[in-house]
């Protein structure tokens, strides 16, 4: 059984720090990964205004926020400038590409897009999207392929999107696996690859589970054979520094079950003989994390006006 790791980089901290503990990690083991940048100013400090959201605090105190940020990160955007994380950081990011594994777009300002999309219009969505990619392109010489929202939050705008921008495929979402997203109606001719496990910041500190016992659980959710595999997705600034060790566990753990562990690219090729199915892309709510988040739902028919608009927006 293939399993893709996701890697989302949030902030500039992570990225100096977490990114290269990470490459020394998967290298070690031969394992692949996709790594998503956070490629503009890092605005960490901002979320405090999260503070009002039901069960925030709660996941404040159990994934120890301060502990794995950083106080300097979680002033920058507010009493500290934010830096620059793909200008500061251009170096680290290419050092990911010429070691060999997958790189790709996870936002341009994390805090502002999570905060933000769900309720943004087009125009704020596509200048966003835009910034990115064109952060992207100035590093790397080329074009991105693939992206991964922050927070896995998106609108219908996103999604329509990740096709006219160029992506192979995205994985901007929760779900059981591979699908074609229909997106209020409207079919996007994008694969999404979504997230198929818990990560350990939803586990950990929940129903007994801590440190020392949550990549037990999760290998419990990989103990069986999934014909499409699973899609794992970790953070820079948690396994790739204090929570390393519960990620080289994991990754053991995953090799003594016999898995390959691929990127994001690998694992849709290991699928490409299956007609995905259409589903339907909805906001819905996950244990362990906060808020709404963007999921496949329900399979969704095929009409002439869903694939009417799906070429009408290439």
């Amino acid at each position: 059984m293939k399993i893709a790791l996701k890697i989302d980089v949030d902030t500039y901290r992570g990225t100096r720090i977490g990114v290269p503990r990470l490459m020394e990690i998967l290298k070690a083991r031969n394992a692949g990964a996709s790594f998503l940048f956070s490629l503009g100013p890092d605005h960490t400090g901002r979320a405090v205004t999260r503070v009002f959201r039901s069960g925030f605090l709660g996941k404040v105190r159990r994934t120890s926020v301060v502990k794995h940020y950083g106080i300097r990160t979680l002033l920058y955007g507010t009493l500290l400038p934010g830096p620059d994380i793909g200008r500061k950081c251009a170096p680290i990011l290419r050092d990911v590409r010429d070691a060999g594994f997958e790189v790709g777009i996870h936002t341009w300002d994390h805090v502002l897009w999570q905060d933000k999309v769900a309720i943004a219009d087009a125009q704020w969505t596509r200048e966003q999207m835009v910034f990115a990619c064109s952060r992207f392109l100035e590093i790397f010489g080329e074009p991105a392929v693939f992206h991964g929202a922050a927070g896995w939050q998106m609108n219908a705008e996103a999604y329509r999107l990740t096709q006219s921008l160029g992506f192979r495929f995205c994985s901007d979402t929760r779900g059981s696996g591979p699908f074609i997203p229909v997106s209020e109606g409207e079919r996007i001719a994008c694969p999404q690859l979504p997230t198929t496990l818990p990560t350990l910041d939803e586990m950990i500190g929940r129903e007994g589970v801590d440190e020392s016992n949550v990549a037990e659980r999760i290998l419990e959710l990989t103990r069986s054979e999934k014909p499409t595999g699973h899609v794992f997705t970790l953070h820079a600034e948690l396994e790739g520094m204090g929570l390393a060790a519960v990620f080289e566990r994991l990754l053991d753990g995953w090799r003594a079950q016999g898995h390959e562990l691929v990127s994001l690219g690998a694992y849709l090729e290991s699928v490409a003989s299956i007609e995905l199915p259409r589903h339907e892309v909805i906001m819905g709510e996950m244990p362990g994390r906060t808020g709404l988040l963007a999921m496949q739902g329900d399979v969704a028919p095929l009409t002439r006006e869903n694939e009417i608009a799906s070429v009408a927006t290439q």
